[in-house]
């Protein structure tokens, strides 16, 4: 049997306290053997083959909210890319558009946020039409959960004023009835973006390949997609085939009203561990950058609420009632796969907990690890609510260094924007929880995220006025060991133990005594699956 002795420092994060093991034997399986001193252990294996480490390992990072399938597509050269990190600025957006435009059609881009590049006009089809002419363009709001388009961009889509609202979803609409260009919620943003879609199909292979990659790079060795489509199956196939597949791909169906599950899952250990089915993906509310979550407070009057089209005193609503999202979820539940579902506002978290505990009392549900992802609003009650319920969250820490300042003076004031996305709370109400990047709306950064909800700092240096930070070791639990067990696979990653897979990443430094402000800035130098190298010098 061939085995591999790698000698370096290891984190295994099964014991944040012990010193770091110096060794670690890795079977041909590629699951873990022993750790410990290596000069034990290459005493005990004499005819292991040797490799040394540079750096620090620990557990090979977990993305559980993520969305490849669709990022390999839009952050691709087929997107204009004005995401706020790219193109700070509305002078810059406008300027990458008109180039765009002059370049022919059709346009598609990603990434447009009023909020962080102020001065930014209306995107209805009016303005759109005066911009682009008779180039199709598409403009995906960086929530992904608005689009806007222009008449040339709505015909190339197949949309006309007859075009239903999906359930769930809408087209803003004129005093004519005449479409105004703006797409509200998933099956309204899919309709719009269809032939971007259609046209990333013929390069998908390439461009999933490219962007899989590069999230190796960054450390991933498991990511989940909450909205794959099962159609591109036959791609992840063919990439493992050819040996182009570098980390471990867990994924979500996206749940439809009237739908139905095609088969029940299974929680046996022997399921192929690279590529397999979790649960099923729903929605209750929308974006906080749009104005379509519901919270029982209302959204300040600002000239960042106004800038984004919301009248004194606005509140959201959420996408269904609680009756219509218990009827779409209930299919699901009874089959037996576990409910992930998007619900921002306190409204939304507290209807959504209001169907997961019908379900689980209707269905007699054990062990269910139903999912609320996101949590911007999330209260210290809501959470222990949750958590007795045996329900998990993801929490998008993101949101505060990003948009911290926005959420303060410009949406929800210090009482209510000062603590949102609260991991703290999740924490001290007994969460497994986990952190996440939600695939094309904010860069891959998982420690900077690690570092975020451990100082609750924004990127400009201001301190949220509420919250509470974690502690180091339940933020790098955040990214492995919790994101493990959230996708129902705690016995074979997440940690560095015997028996689980030798999935690790080697980083520039100690992730577990470095100050926050390091750990941020962490440094990946190779990362390992199955104890083969994927990515790294």
């Amino acid at each position: 049997m061939t085995q591999t002795l790698y000698t370096g420092r290891f984190r295994t994060l099964a014991d944040e306290a012990s010193a770091p093991a110096t060794g670690l034997l890795v079977g041909d399986d590629g699951r873990i053997v022993a750790l410990g001193e290596a000069d034990a252990l290459a005493a005990a294996h004499p005819a292991a083959a040797r490799s040394a480490l540079d750096g620090w390992a620990m557990p090979g990072l977990i993305e559980p909210h993520g969305h490849p399938g669709t990022a390999a597509v839009l952050c691709s050269e087929l997107v204009v890319d004005l995401r706020p990190v790219v193109v700070p600025d509305a002078e810059g957006v406008l300027a990458a558009l008109r180039r765009a435009v002059a370049a022919g059609g059709p346009v598609f881009a990603n990434g447009w946020d009023g909020l962080l590049q102020r001065g930014l006009p209306a995107p209805d089809r009016a303005w759109l039409d005066e911009l682009a002419g008779e180039v199709p363009i598409v403009i995906v709001h960086n929530s992904g959960h608005s689009a806007y388009f222009n008449t040339a961009g709505a015909a190339l889509a197949g949309l006309d004023r007859h075009t239903p609202d999906p359930v769930g979803a809408s087209f803003g609409r004129d005093a004519r009835g005449e479409l105004d260009g703006v797409a509200l919620e998933a099956g309204a943003v899919e309709r719009v973006m269809a032939p971007l879609l259609e046209r990333g199909r013929a390069d998908f292979p390439r461009l999933f390949a490219a962007h899989l990659a590069e999230l190796s790079g960054l450390g991933y060795t498991t990511v989940a997609d909450l909205s794959w489509d099962p159609a591109l199956n036959p791609v992840v196939d063919a990439l493992r085939g050819s040996g182009r597949l570098p980390l471990r791909l867990r994924w979500y169906e996206m749940s439809r009203p009237g739908g139905a599950p095609g088969r029940a899952p299974s929680r046996d250990a022997s399921l192929d561990p690279v590529f397999r089915q979790v649960g099923v993906k729903t929605w209750s509310d929308g974006s906080p950058w749009v104005g379509n979550i519901a919270t029982s407070f209302p959204y300040l009057d600002t000239e960042a609420t106004r800038s984004i089209g919301l009248e004194p005193g606005h509140r959201g609503r959420a996408n269904y009632s609680s009756e219509e999202l218990l009827a779409i979820a209930e299919p699901y539940a009874a089959a037996g796969w576990q409910l992930a579902c998007h619900a921002h506002g306190d409204l939304a978290i507290a209807s959504t907990l209001d169907v997961y505990e019908q379900l689980i009392a209707r269905h007699g549900l054990v062990d269910h690890r139903f999912r609320l992802e996101h949590v911007g609003a999330a209260s210290p009650e809501l959470y222990a609510r949750a958590a007795s319920l045996g329900v998990t969250v993801s929490v998008f820490v993101d949101h505060v260094r990003y948009w911290g300042e926005v959420l303060v003076d410009g949406l929800f004031g210090p009482e209510h924007g000062g603590v949102w996305a609260d991991a703290g709370a999740a924490f001290a109400a007994g969460h497994r929880a986990t952190f996440h990047n939600d695939g094309w709306v904010t860069p891959n950064e998982p420690f900077r995220n690690m570092a975020v909800a451990e100082t609750r700092l924004t990127r400009n240096g201001r301190r949220m006025p509420g919250g509470a930070p974690v502690s180091r070791a339940d933020a790098l639990r955040a990214h492995t060991a919790n994101a493990a067990w959230q996708l129902f696979g705690e016995r074979e990653i997440g940690v560095l133990e015997p028996g689980r897979f030798a999935d690790f990443v080697v980083v520039d430094r100690d992730p577990l005594t470095v100050p926050a402000e390091a750990l941020a800035e962490t440094a990946v130098r190779g990362t390992y699956l199955a104890g083969e190298q994927v990515s790294g010098a």
